[in-house]
């Protein structure tokens, strides 16, 4: 059976752009390493929360087929890798899985085949790293098969935002498989921006998030401030987003998560210092948001201490472990370095998060509060970590122990703001 589409990593990226391939009709695979991903998947079961299992199921009704063989890549017209780039633990980036994929796709590289790579990383990896990986087949990038970057802008939990209407940005080695990548994703989304080459279009996807990186870091350090010298950042911030034009609200928190925000900016800063480059702007960044779960840890033990609570025998649950309001997805979440703080002043912690019924830090669970109703009765200090929407509903004023509001959302006479 002829393939237009074969996906390579089934997760957070990979997945959606299957599923809106299959919703334009073109005929589509899926290859993952993770067995227990791709047995889901044939089941007719989704590990992702934005895909619903019912999606699944229509995929599979369209001819969609997920495999741990990477034979299935053979024959495909497109072949779009959408691996994850994450970090190392020592929080350097990690382009191991990268490179692994590509490797597979080179063992089935086929003449005419255009080769998409969406998983993001710094300036320069498609054309020095990508492109000689392929080329090991025999085959020329630009002239036996066309090779492209298109950074993926998938926003979990956005509803507004989808893969379709969120504009595409799209390059290629070469003007020719910069088309061949254009009319491609013209099948799947409303616009399609093309770069001037990889270089801008990987540049382009570290920037929008470097921009975030640097604005929220920004914010917390202006809520540091403003906690020390006694202002209120919330209503400074109330008053600044009333300006029209050259402001961008952005809010502080307990930190940064996720797979992009805390990520990207260490893949440019790490590549720019190899180059003899240093981003002073996210380097001082970096050290702000880094910072931002001490900093919380220290507003609990205050907090403990002003209620005569000894913070080494202290009850503290943390509410929403997620990185993102209503998502299951934890990584890179600040949680972990929170959980971390607090244990260190010898807190006892709980959890609770609607989309998370597992936390564990560091290999040790952490006991999970079966509503924010009974942490808020069991506890001598809630932290809320995260603006579910499921909490808007609380009624903070019920609370029997002080509430640290990392968000700036509830309401309530027990109610601390960070």
């Amino acid at each position: 059976m002829f393939t237009e589409l074969a996906v390579v990593g089934l997760g957070y990226v990979g997945l959606p752009l299957a599923r809106r391939a299959c919703e334009a009709g073109l005929t589509t695979v899926g290859h993952d390493i993770d067995a227990a991903v791709v047995a889901g998947l044939e089941g007719g079961r989704s590990h992702i929360g934005d895909v619903h299992d019912a999606d699944v199921g229509a995929m599979r009704a369209a001819g969609f087929r997920a495999s741990t063989d990477p034979g299935v890549l053979a024959g495909a017209h497109t072949v779009v890798v959408c691996v994850p780039t994450g970090l190392t633990p020592a929080g350097e980036p990690d382009l191991e899985p990268l490179l692994a994929a590509v490797r597979t796709v080179a063992r089935h590289l086929e003449p005419g085949t255009l080769v998409c790579v969406e998983s993001t990383s710094h300036p320069g990896t498609t054309e020095e790293i990508v492109r000689p990986l392929l080329e090991a087949s025999g085959l020329r990038a630009g002239e036996d098969f066309h090779l492209a970057y298109s950074p993926e802008r998938i926003d979990p939990g956005n509803r507004h935002h989808t893969l379709r209407t969120t504009p595409k940005v799209v390059s290629g080695s070469t003007e020719l498989c910069a088309k061949h990548a254009a009319a491609f994703y013209e099948r799947l989304v409303d616009e399609v921006v093309v770069a001037a080459g990889t270089r801008e279009a990987e540049m382009a996807k570290i920037l929008e998030n470097a921009y975030r990186y640097v604005n929220i870091a920004l914010v917390n350090e202006a809520a540091v401030y403003c906690d020390r010298v006694g202002i209120d950042i919330w209503d400074v911030l109330r008053c600044a987003d009333t300006k029209p034009f050259g402001f961008s609200a952005f809010r502080p928190g307990p930190g940064v998560g996720g797979h992009c925000i805390p990520v990207d900016p260490r893949y440019l800063m790490t590549r720019a210092a190899e180059q003899g480059f240093t981003f002073h702007t996210l380097g001082a960044a970096r050290a702000v948001l880094d910072a931002m779960p001490e900093h919380v840890a220290g507003r609990a033990r205050d907090l403990l201490a002003a209620t005569g609570k000894d913070p080494a025998r202290a009850r503290v649950t943390l509410l929403g472990v997620a990185y993102k309001a209503d998502v299951a997805d934890t990584r890179e979440s600040p949680a972990y370095p929170v959980a971390r703080a607090l244990r260190a002043l010898g807190a006892r912690l709980a959890h609770h998060d609607p989309h998370v019924e597992r936390f564990e830090v560091d290999g040790d669970p952490v006991p999970r509060q079966p509503s924010p109703e009974r942490a808020l009765a069991d506890s001598d200090l809630v932290v809320l970590l995260q603006d579910h929407s499921a909490y808007r509903e609380v009624d903070w004023d019920r609370a029997a122990c002080p509430v640290l509001d990392t968000r700036g959302t509830a309401e309530g006479r027990r109610v601390v703001r960070l």
